[in-house]
């Protein structure tokens, strides 16, 4: 546990956003990062409780008061690890999730919630500027072939978790571009697309082959 009095300490406390008259200009992401000292403070606020109501409230299962421990003791390649083992895509959840594991955390009965979702997006994006993120080397193939159709969310997560499995896996999208609804359902205020662009070339980097314009039963 980070800080056992850090949520008597601190108080919910979320980024600041850009100013309006620059946000006008563009249609970009519009909050910024903590300061260290925030994210320091935020993370501290976790409980670590006996039983931690975060890691149901959360559909993938994260490891929360772990993860916030770490990113506590500025200890960034352990959070990354933590959060990676249970999330394919951080960068994505830390921006457009709803959040269910802040309703769900327990300092939330008589105080604000631990702002999860911003503290997994800044480990994410911490690890990727440090160097963490890296593609997995697939060290013996299965031999077998897995056809993906559709590379939303749940296609690229598929994708992923079969390719991790050893298989080699196509992901056809009958759009020009890989993302689906990540790409042409979220904008970009809420998610930029380098955000998705980053992510599809790690998973080529790993083995994942994307084939666009290809609509499955109309011209496939």
């Amino acid at each position: 546990m980070g800080k056992p009095t850090g949520f008597l300490e601190f108080t919910r406390e979320l980024p600041t956003k850009r100013k309006v008259e620059e946000r006008v200009n563009d249609h970009k992401e519009f909050i910024n990062r903590y300061t260290d000292e925030k994210l320091n403070q935020q993370s501290g606020r976790c409980m670590n409780c006996g039983v931690p109501f975060c890691h149901n409230g959360c559909p993938l299962g994260n490891v929360i008061p772990e993860f916030n421990d770490a990113v506590y003791r500025k200890e960034w390649k352990e959070a990354y690890e933590i959060l990676a083992s249970t999330n394919n895509f951080p960068e994505f959840t830390g921006r457009i999730c709803p959040a269910p594991c802040e309703t769900a955390c327990v300092l939330g009965i008589n105080q604000p919630a631990i702002t999860i979702e911003e503290i997994e997006k800044h480990i994410i994006e911490i690890a990727f500027d440090k160097g963490f993120v890296q593609p997995k080397k697939i060290n013996k193939r299965s031999g077998k072939k897995v056809a993906v159709v559709g590379s939303g969310p749940a296609g690229l997560a598929a994708a992923a978790q079969l390719n991790y499995a050893g298989h080699t896996v196509t992901v056809f999208e009958r759009d020009d571009r890989p993302g689906g609804l990540l790409r042409y359902g979220i904008p970009d205020f809420k998610l930029e697309k380098w955000v998705v662009d980053r992510r599809i070339k790690l998973m080529e980097e790993e083995g994942v082959i994307f084939k666009c314009n290809a609509n499955v039963g109309v011209n496939i």
